[in-house]
């Protein structure tokens, strides 16, 4: 099994007396770390939210239901937590009545888990985004040397833990994935009643990633409204299918505001969108991958890492660009990416100026690990 970095983090807060929540989308690995964390565990009562039968169970509980339920168990475990009405306050009556009871719960959906727990839990929980696989778990299980050797491979087909575990399956895994599978937490706390739309306002983005995003073309082009487009792309980044990058600005005048990037956590799930998983050396959208896999590498170092830095890109009316600043504790570095070593380096000399930085490294196939084991770069 591959060691999550979470993992560590997670077990200094299990004693805590607060309930430990993990989100993540699904097949991401939350049950089985949810089941590592446990292992030295025996009284444990574990109920799964998609099956009918829990869902019914607690449908309706109080104090004696849950006593009755728990009955000398220890650790409450709640799988796909999202799926049970009013979970957050069920929980509540475990950690306030039933304090020597340690829970962990796993969802797939921040959207719908977060707004029934963070009220009813407030100062009573602990909240953990588990991602696909990172590259510094991937080295750590590997080897650099390895691990580095599979770059190619990781740019088309991601980094999934079925797809990394068994990459003879990769493609049938990524098609189950990229199915109504990975968007039915979307489908059914949405009321989205085809997935029809969803899918062409997916593959629109994946198209379009790393260029900016407009919603009023992304709603002419897949015929929607623009208020629709902007709330199916909130619940898809909380459902951790994609994450938004905000232009960078403090201000001045020719530098762009509002503006934004659309970004995968995973490429496999981008390409799988499209169904291309064309070799790397014959692909045209190698840009567009490298990007993708560096922002979101670098997303999961800043989750991991329990960092507060926060990502942006930089343009100016005049088309000046910068792919990546990263701001933290009023601190800016900024951010070059580069496919080909001896590719042409935008000019950067007025974001320096400007941001007063005496350089912006480009992070090439030659560099990257520095970029995405945080060693030379703190996130």
């Amino acid at each position: 099994m591959i060691t999550r970095k979470l993992e560590a983090k997670i077990r200094e807060y299990m004693s805590s007396g607060k309930a430990i929540v993990i989100y993540g989308p699904r097949q991401v690995g939350k049950t089985t770390l949810a089941n590592q964390l446990l292992s030295e565990q025996s009284n444990i009562a574990y109920f799964n939210g998609d099956d009918t039968a829990t869902r019914t169970l607690l449908s309706e509980v109080n104090v004696a239901k849950w006593q009755q339920v728990l009955g000398k168990r220890e650790v409450l475990f709640i799988d796909e937590a999202q799926r049970i009405d009013n979970i957050g306050l069920k929980l509540k009556l475990v950690t306030d009545q039933l304090p020597h009871i340690h829970i962990i719960a796993t969802g797939s959906s921040s959207f719908d888990l977060a707004n029934m727990i963070n009220e009813p839990l407030t100062g009573r929980k602990w909240e953990f985004q588990l991602t696909p696989l990172s590259f510094a778990e991937l080295v750590d299980h590997f080897g650099w040397f390895e691990e580095t050797q599979h770059l190619h491979t990781r740019l088309v087909l991601g980094s999934y833990p079925e797809v990394v575990t068994s990459p003879e399956y990769a493609q049938d895994r990524l098609r189950e994935l990229t199915s109504s599978y990975l968007f039915r937490d979307v489908l059914n706390w949405a009321t989205i009643k085809s997935s029809e739309k969803l899918e062409k306002l997916l593959t629109a983005l994946a198209l379009q990633v790393g260029s900016q995003v407009s919603y009023t073309e992304l709603a002419q082009l897949c015929s929607m409204d623009h208020k629709t487009v902007e709330r199916y792309i909130r619940i898809m980044e909380q459902s951790f299918i994609i994450f938004r990058i905000p232009s960078y600005s403090r201000n001045l005048r020719n530098e762009l505001k509002f503006s934004r990037k659309i970004f995968f956590y995973d490429n496999g799930i981008r390409n799988g969108l499209l169904g291309d998983y064309t070799p790397l050396e014959l692909r045209q959208d190698v840009g567009k991958l490298w990007e993708n896999y560096l922002m979101s590498e670098r997303k999961k170092l800043i989750l991991n890492s329990n960092s507060h830095a926060r990502g942006y890109f930089w343009r100016t009316r005049q088309k000046q660009e910068i792919d990546y600043i990263e701001e933290k504790d009023g601190q800016v570095t900024a951010f070059e990416f580069k496919w080909n070593p001896q590719g042409k380096v935008k000019n950067t000399k007025r974001f320096m100026e400007t941001y007063k930085l005496d350089e912006v490294p480009v992070v090439t196939p030659e560099n990257y690990s520095d970029f995405l084991l945080g060693e030379k770069y703190p996130a």
